[in-house]
């Protein structure tokens, strides 16, 4: 072998040397630094472990380890997204049964952020509602025990208030200035997920969807098949207030309505490769007309049906613009049965849009859009006008939070005058229903048809009857003007909280109370149009 040759080779041992030597130095490198990152994720999770052994071994007084175990997940998760929690015990059953299919009780759901139960909900047709309960209202005393501003257990709450069906709690509660006694007869607590279905016209039917619950799908079969037997062509949901629930039924519903292969929505997360739902093309109702109703209040599930609704040009939405929950959770059980609910993904609607909000102000959002006149205009509402996305049809929709409509209805308050108002106050429609099922209970309980249902309540004199109650049991007075002002907007309302203690239920109550709700009215003119 030449000299030259010879020279080469060597030239060539002496680089493959060098960079192989790069290369174990950086692998032994990246392999330490990967060592760092693995200690250094490990140390910053032991040591929550390492101060509560510190604090167990150390502090001056005994320790309650469940609470401050509890309250250390609290406060973790706190830092994540505001839907992601813990749920103890207590917490964990309450949020399986406001998904199951009934429980018995009075009917609410409260949370107690400041040493006082506050009403988040008042489940409709319940014991709770039927007596004039509302959101908002501040839990008192429970019988004749105060239960607010003492530290009350949540859980031993939860106990005194429900009860088996037939009994009576007296349920006392602040609401604003006054505080108001409920005296309520506990009940099987119906958590079907549709309040009412009718038709409005010969072609046109109202299908008002309070939750997305376990049994959703098969309520709403039930429901359409009747009105399609009745002529249905053309379907209005309400969705408005309606905070979500199980996924699948989301799903589900929009099946019914959409073509084989059309998107429904899609979910994405950091540790969850996307995931498309589509329909199968096996929906009843792919050629029925379509509205859709929304508010501020509808979250979630209801957000999914009315964007795949909307990013497929398969309906018209309106209302306003919709809470903008678009997290997907997954619960995990423990042994001592509390749970975590966990944010895992985020939703897309069929367009790309993404329906979660931003974080910032979160609680305090649906407020702003009071005070900032969202809910009074439509320019007032703040678009992302630089998320633009488009529907199969090309029309612009805009990403950055929940689903604006494609009809905006403002919140009308030009109705609300003051005798109205200070009624609303204390609840006297509602009491004052409640107080004519008290005297004409046998009447109402056998009444199952509209006609006679007016015979009734043009008997009655609903309008009489409510101006002397309120005068006599709430001592509101009102002028005979301001009260024949008022009367167009306000006896349906009292027509429909009555009608709802007869046999027609809970559809009454819709059926007389629709004619006076903006909303409905610009549907079906869209409809119309």
């Amino acid at each position: 072998m030449s000299d030259k040759k010879q020279s080469f080779l060597r030239i060539a041992e002496i680089l493959l040397g060098v960079v192989m030597g790069v290369i174990l130095t950086l692998t032994v490198v990246r392999y330490k630094e990967n060592r760092k990152i693995m200690n250094a994720k490990y140390v910053e999770w032991r040591k929550l472990n390492l101060i509560l052994e510190e604090i167990e071994k150390n502090y001056v007084d005994t320790i309650d380890q469940a609470g401050m175990t509890d309250a250390a997940i609290a406060g973790a998760l706190a830092k994540l997204d505001p839907h992601s929690v813990y749920l103890p015990p207590v917490k964990r059953q309450e949020a399986d049964e406001e998904l199951a299919s009934n429980f018995e009780g009075i009917g609410i759901q409260f949370n107690v952020p400041n040493d006082t139960a506050i009403v988040l909900e008042v489940i409709a047709g319940g014991p709770a509602e039927k007596v004039g309960m509302l959101p908002g209202d501040r839990l008192l005393k429970v019988n004749d025990e105060v239960i607010a501003g003492v530290k009350f257990p949540q859980d031993s709450m939860v106990k005194r208030i429900k009860g088996p069906s037939g009994t009576k709690v007296v349920v006392t509660v602040g609401r604003g200035k006054d505080v108001i006694p409920f005296e309520i007869t506990r009940g099987k607590i119906p958590l079907h997920s549709i309040d009412a279905a009718f038709m409005i016209d010969d072609t046109t039917a109202y299908l008002r969807l309070a939750k997305f619950s376990s049994s959703t799908r098969k309520d709403f079969v039930e429901a359409y098949s009747g009105l399609l037997e009745e002529g249905m062509k053309h379907m209005v949901i309400d969705l408005r207030d309606n905070t979500g629930g199980f996924l699948d039924q989301a799903l589900l519903l929009s099946n019914e309505f959409l073509a084989k292969g059309d998107t429904i929505v899609y979910v994405e997360g950091r540790h969850r490769p996307r995931e498309v739902y589509r329909a199968d093309g096996r929906g009843n109702l792919k050629d029925i007309g379509l509205t859709v109703l929304i508010s501020e209040n509808s979250a979630s599930s209801s957000e999914i049906f009315a964007g795949a609704i909307q990013d497929n040009d398969r309906g018209t939405i309106v209302g306003r613009r919709s809470f903008g929950k678009g997290l997907v959770q997954e619960q995990f059980a423990f042994t001592d049965d509390s749970g975590l609910r966990l944010t895992v993904a985020r939703f897309y609607t069929p367009s790309g849009r993404c329906i979660q909000k931003p974080y910032e102000d979160y609680d305090y959002d649906i407020y702003k859009r009071y005070t900032e006149g969202e809910v009074f205009s439509a320019d007032s509402v703040k678009l992302n006008k630089g998320d633009v996305h488009h529907t199969r049809g090309g029309r612009v929709v805009y990403g950055g939070g929940g689903i604006m409509p494609d009809v905006f209805v403002p919140m009308d308050t030009t109705r609300a005058s003051t005798f109205y108002v200070a009624c609303n106050r204390k609840a006297t429609q509602m009491r004052f229903a409640a107080a004519i099922f008290d005297r004409y209970g046998a009447q109402l309980r056998a009444i199952d048809n509209y006609k006679d249902m007016d015979a009734f309540l043009a008997k009655v004199d609903i309008p009489r009857e409510f101006r002397r109650f309120a005068l006599t049991r709430d001592g509101i007075s009102v002028k005979d003007d301001e009260f024949k002002e008022t009367l167009p907007y306000l006896q349906p309302q009292l027509n429909a909280l009555v009608a709802r203690h007869s046999k027609l239920g809970e559809n009454a109550f819709y059926k007389y109370y629709l004619p006076v709700d903006a909303t409905v009215e610009e549907a079906l003119k869209s409809i119309r149009e």
